[in-house]
């Protein structure tokens, strides 16, 4: 089966429609997959519901599906970094659905592994408990949560081949892997393409079984959000 697609619109082609659930890697601006965000967006595909740990920044991945208007609806666990998104959700134009960091991972490996629902302590007795099903473990109450599952998963991958196989490098690995399993259709923007059997089965980190396509996208920009630098010293300081 051909994996490999020439640009991130063929690799989405006939897989967009509005109403969909999209899950997008990355945290922050680090692992997005930029190329593919940018194939939905030309799309014109709406009434989205992203999952995703975070909606970017203002103009950069998931903040140009919100100048759009494509989303309708994100589960995620941090949005203090876009004001567009704050100002969709406050105005009833967007809604949301909270997690904390950690159980969204869990409900994002959870939806990959087959696994329905789980309990956790996180949340207990709290704001993110209403309307949850509470359990008592051991003297402690527990909430149940939802495995996530999408329609289509986009991931970015350091490294890729022709049969799927990735390997993500470093910070950009987050909720990668994660996704990559938990959606019928995985798409994976690479930034070095190799042939199989270049990659050491020992390092690979998603197994092509779960990559349908593939697009090759070399020197991608590295955004950063926040450039912390110190201040220059001057001659005799």
């Amino acid at each position: 089966m051909r994996k490999v697609y020439q640009t991130a619109a063929e690799a989405l082609a006939g897989q967009l429609r509005n109403g969909m659930v999209i899950m997008s890697g990355g945290f922050g601006l680090c692992g997005i997959p930029e190329a593919l965000i940018e194939a939905v967006e030309q799309s014109g595909a709406r009434d989205l519901t992203v999952i995703s740990n975070n909606a970017g920044v203002d103009g950069i991945g998931l903040g140009r599906l919100l100048e759009t208007r494509q989303i309708k609806k994100m589960i995620s666990s941090y949005v203090g970094e876009n004001k567009l998104f704050a100002e969709q959700y406050l105005a009833g134009e967007l809604e949301l659905e909270f997690n904390p960091q950690g159980t969204l991972a869990e409900r994002i490996r959870a939806g990959g592994a087959g696994i329905p629902a789980f309990f956790t302590k996180t949340g207990a007795g709290t704001l993110i408990a209403e309307g949850k099903e509470v359990r008592r473990f051991d003297g402690d109450d527990y909430i149940m949560e939802t495995g996530l599952v999408a329609d289509v998963a986009l991931v970015h991958a350091y490294k890729g081949d022709h049969e799927g196989n990735l390997v993500y490098r470093k910070t950009a690995r987050n909720f990668n892997p994660d996704m990559a399993t938990a959606a019928r259709l995985t798409v994976a923007e690479v930034e070095h393409l190799v042939a199989p059997g270049e990659i050491d089965p020992d390092h690979v980190h998603t197994p092509g079984i779960f990559v349908s396509r593939i697009v090759h996208v070399p020197d991608p920009v590295k955004h950063i959000e926040k450039r912390t630098v110190r201040e220059r010293k001057t001659e005799g300081a």
